[in-house]
């Protein structure tokens, strides 16, 4: 039964109710719970958690008591909660069942979807860089890049920026190492230097039609657990969607940043 007005506690009104409605279902709520403790909010002021997760303290205090319930939060001695045992055990199963290649595609797919750009996961192979997994848009694939392309590390923008990561002392040595294929006899030492430099300080590369011509591509690194770079997330599309749409670039880096983070993060990094 719906309560009447007169039964409503000072701390639920018809607006309180409306307002949570216009903020998504009970599951949505639940989330916003779970995330709120994941990030480090603490629930033991019930108004302050109300407040950051825009629910009233009496739709707090429920979801509190089913989420313990289903082991997704444990009460602490002290007041409030932190994430249980059940939730954890979900994560954990869920982690053990995939790899950098079963995140890295789930990644693509959203990437791809999100900007309607090519993208790619790309690991390293000496002084080359190779292509496993592409996942494209719903239009007209513009790039001939295949998964399973062996290409000079330093003529793409995923390579430039796993160069990057590397000691400055070993860069010579990386493009001396493809000075047999024709398209690395263009790039002088100088130069590579500064765009590897430019890349390493804004944690990602851009190439406009450095590689194919009329197409444009963005890649940011990748880190395991110990700190190192061991692939990139990249995309690419025609130079069409970039030109004069500053918006759209920085979305598109952004979003690729992210999307590295993300899997460096499945894979166990944790910032150095």
């Amino acid at each position: 039964m719906r309560p009447s007005k007169k039964n409503l506690s000072s701390d639920s009104t018809p607006e309180d109710s409306l307002q949570e409605d216009s903020k998504g279902g009970p599951v949505s709520r639940a989330f916003r719970v779970l995330r709120y403790v994941v990030e480090g909010g603490s629930t033991a002021n019930l108004s302050d958690l109300a407040r950051q997760v825009e629910i009233n303290r009496i739709t707090a205090t429920r979801l509190l008591a089913t989420l313990e319930q289903e082991g997704m939060l444990e009460r602490l001695p002290q007041g409030g909660h932190r994430i249980g045992i059940g939730f954890l055990s979900l994560a954990a199963t869920s982690l053990a069942s995939g790899d950098m290649f079963g995140h890295g595609r789930r990644l693509l797919a959203r990437l791809s979807k999100e900007l309607q750009l090519s993208a790619y996961l790309v690991v390293p192979d000496g002084a080359y860089v190779l292509y496993v997994l592409r996942e494209t848009p719903q239009t007209p694939l513009v790039s001939n890049i295949q998964p399973g392309s062996r290409i000079p590390a330093h003529l793409m923008t995923p390579g430039r920026v796993l160069i990057a990561q590397q000691p400055s002392e070993s860069w010579a040595a990386m493009l001396e190492a493809t000075r047999d294929d024709e398209r690395s006899r263009k790039i002088t030492l100088a130069g590579l230097e500064t765009m590897l430099k430019e890349d390493r300080e804004r944690g990602c590369a851009w190439s406009f039609s450095g590689f194919e011509s009329g197409i444009d591509a963005c890649a940011a690194p990748v880190f395991d657990a110990h700190g190192q770079a061991v692939a990139a997330i990249s995309v690419a599309g025609p130079d069409s969607r970039f030109e004069g749409d500053p918006d759209f670039k920085d979305q598109t880096e952004q979003a690729v940043k992210a999307a590295a983070a993300q899997l460096s993060q499945l894979l166990g990094y944790v910032g150095r």
